[in-house]
């Protein structure tokens, strides 16, 4: 499934139907998981939050967690999740893109919160997830002195995982889908979840989790193939060694 913000005008920024309609897809996506692409219009993934709506929020709205409820229901959705990071990702955009699981940019990504020269903060994940995903200083240096980095610096230390030219980001996507739509369904499910479980989980969860999947018709079906395979490649070995 591909996600596509679209408010090209306002460089896809992000407002409350924005948020709405990302519930009705994580909802789609619950019911029937795949793996999700993400990705902008016009060259830019999201350059925030709606800074006119962020205007008028008060403190109720805040504890509402309008916008930390949706990107964690997305980090939570059963199947990994793609971010397709062209041009700006800023504020909230950016901590959209900390919520998938993967994330592809190209030579214009631009990523960071600059929330503190706003009078706020990143309250919608980056204030934790970020320093999961890049550790402690450089999260530090994102969120406190509000560095925005481009995308050799975000390749460089792993919040991006790869760097394509525009016209490629698509296909690169795709492919990234493609290659994790490939393996055992429920397998992926299943390891997403145990990678996402707090420390003191394992390795438990690990244990449950395998022990379901070594009941599976297709552990049986997949590893009868391999097998296969295998004893096929060693069969022609053989033969070819008697000519």
């Amino acid at each position: 499934m591909i996600i596509r913000l679209n408010r090209p005008e306002v460089r896809n920024a992000i407002d409350l139907p924005m948020v709405e309609a990302l519930h009705e897809v994580c909802a789609e996506l619950e019911a029937h998981p795949q793996v999700a692409i993400i990705t902008g219009t016009g060259g830019t993934f999201a350059a925030g939050a709606d800074i006119g709506q962020l205007r008028e929020r008060r403190r109720d709205d805040a504890l509402a967690g309008i916008n930390s409820k949706i990107f964690s229901r997305i980090l939570d959705l059963p199947m990994p999740v793609i971010a397709l990071v062209d041009g700006y990702a800023l504020g909230g955009g950016a901590e959209l893109a900390f919520a998938a699981d993967f994330r592809i940019g190209t030579p214009s990504t631009k990523i960071g919160n600059p929330e503190p020269g706003l009078g706020i903060l990143a309250a919608a994940g980056a204030a934790w997830r970020l320093r999961e995903l890049v550790g402690e200083p450089r999260a530090k240096e994102i969120l406190l002195a509000g560095r925005t980095l481009n995308a050799d610096e975000a390749r460089a230390i792993g919040l991006l995982n790869d760097v394509v030219d525009p016209d490629e980001l698509e296909v690169a996507g795709e492919a990234l889908a493609d290659r994790i739509a490939s393996f055992a369904p429920l397998a992926v499910r299943l390891t997403k979840s145990a990678f996402h479980a707090p420390r003191e989980a394992h390795p438990l969860i690990d244990n449950i989790a395998q022990a379901v999947l070594f009941e599976t018709d297709e552990k049986f079906a997949r590893m009868d193939a391999f097998l296969a395979r295998r004893d096929a490649k060693k069969q022609a070995k053989r033969e070819a060694g008697h000519e």
